[in-house]
């Protein structure tokens, strides 16, 4: 099926279905940190199994993204999401019931290689299923959808928890999925037409492989390493990454000069701008390990229960909410110094929760200010980096921003979470939590100070394709 001016008559009905598929994913990277205390103490997981629990997820669904996408272009797209979204079900389900933390981490492998298969399903057929005068509207559903699903994922955490219902708590996190994953199969079987590419990219099962490899071999020792005391085989390891780094972008350029399908598309990433760009999207998220460090501070330091860690991140959501709705006017108004200032804006709310940690009204300010520059920084990233590159290689383009925000959430969860428990130490009092917790969040400080300079220097050419529009999907 290819899109027509008409659309598919069912389009409208359809929508809330891939919506659904669109709010899961994002919904299980952050609805899950207000739980990892409760998931620690019930399944006697060490700080490093609680870090997993978040990074593993990520990992392998930024190594599967892309795969997903061309999978569904191959096989159809119905066909994806429907697969997708049963595996994220009996993924979630083998969650809830976890009987061990061994037993959660693969449960949560399986549910990154569920979102992996499914995410991409949905963005591609909002472009098929609906007229080009109708896609705005439905792609800024997309990412409002998107946006609800990472900004109170901790809230519905912390109501799931306190609810409390037959007597389990964290459990419900993941069980929660069961019917709404239900009812979007059922919606999907009922609502949703095939469609597929008809000169659909090949699969690059080598690329994914090393790339793979490259990010274990990279994300284990920083998680693994600090409980391990760093012992000879954590640094192997590290330096085994950066070869096999190197052997993956050998392999993809190799492929794309013999007429394959690589991953990446390595020459994209000899385009400065573009190059720049990937650095900014990777340096940007390592700010969503604030998130898992924030509710260990709360939990652990101030001894708040998953309701009341829930619901202290509603200022931050409520700053992001109002940016997102402004944002694009803002965008139009300041062109590319948007991304910079923003940027700078999530940089100094940090900092004003750092000075102020102990005082709650400084707090709320600072949750509040660093929301908003997350929700202006979101779209301007995507516009900035993408409309540094020829419209041709758009889509290209958009997967590899959307792997690297995912690689960038991995290695924010395992550096910078390292760093607080490194910090934290064997204390345990609010003290060193709180001391922890800021020190943390003032990595986070000086990852988006700099990345707010090299922001700066994005567009100083002129802008490839300004009108690009790519809705996060994480």
């Amino acid at each position: 099926m290819t899109p027509t001016d008409a659309g598919d008559p069912r389009r409208w009905l359809a929508l809330p279905v891939l919506l659904t598929g669109a709010f899961l994913p994002p919904l299980d990277f952050f609805i899950v940190n207000v739980a990892l205390p409760s998931i620690r103490g019930a399944l006697h997981a060490s700080a490093a199994q609680t870090q997993f629990v978040i990074s593993a997820y990520a990992a392998i669904y930024a190594v599967c993204l892309i795969t997903g996408g061309r999978l569904g272009d191959l096989f159809g797209r119905r066909r994806l999401f429907l697969l997708g979204i049963a595996g994220f079900v009996m993924a979630s389900l083998l969650c809830g019931l976890a009987w061990s933390a061994d037993a959660l981490l693969a449960g949560r492998l399986l549910q990154g290689l569920a979102a992996a298969a499914l995410a991409p399903q949905v963005l591609a057929s909002i472009r098929v299923m609906f007229p080009s005068a109708e896609q705005p509207r439905a792609l800024a559903l997309y990412a409002a959808t998107f946006g609800l699903a990472a900004t109170l994922g901790q809230v519905l955490g912390g109501v799931l928890i306190a609810a409390g219902w037959w007597g389990m708590s964290w459990q419900w996190i993941f069980l929660v999925n069961l019917p709404v994953g239900i009812a979007a199969f059922a919606g999907g079987l009922r609502w949703l037409r095939e469609s597929r590419e008809a000169q659909a990219k090949k699969l690059d099962p080598g690329g994914m492989a090393l790339l793979s490899m490259a990010l274990a071999a990279l994300v284990y020792p920083l998680v693994e390493g600090r409980e391990q005391g760093w012992p000879s085989w954590t640094w192997a390891m590290l330096g085994a990454s950066l070869l096999l780094f190197a052997l993956f972008l050998r392999f993809e350029a190799k492929l794309a000069r013999h007429g394959g399908a690589p991953l990446v598309d390595v020459s994209l990433l000899r385009h400065g701008e573009f190059m720049l760009g990937i650095v900014v999207t990777l340096g940007f998220y390592l700010t969503s390990a604030f998130m898992f460090t924030y509710a260990a501070y709360l939990q652990g330091g101030l001894g708040r229960d998953a309701l009341h860690t829930g619901l202290a991140t509603l200022p931050f959501t409520l700053g992001y909410l109002f940016a997102s709705v402004t944002a694009a006017p803002v965008m139009h108004r300041l062109g590319r110094a948007t991304l910079p200032l923003s940027l700078a804006v999530q940089a100094v709310g940090f900092a004003l929760i750092i000075a102020g940690i102990r005082n709650a009204s400084a707090m709320q300010t600072g949750l509040i200010v660093s929301g908003i520059g997350f929700g202006f920084a979101f779209p301007s990233l995507m516009r900035a980096v993408l409309g540094s590159v020829d419209a041709r290689h758009a889509g290209l383009a958009s997967g590899m921003v959307i792997t690297a925000l995912q690689i960038s959430a991995a290695l924010g969860v395992a550096v910078i979470g390292g760093v607080f428990y490194s910090t934290l130490g064997a204390a345990r009092d609010p003290s060193a939590y709180a001391h922890a917790f800021t020190t943390g969040l003032g990595c986070n400080v000086v990852a988006l100070a700099v990345i707010a300079l090299l922001a700066s220097l994005l567009g100083r050419h002129g802008v490839a394709n300004a009108s690009v529009q790519v809705a996060p999907e994480a």
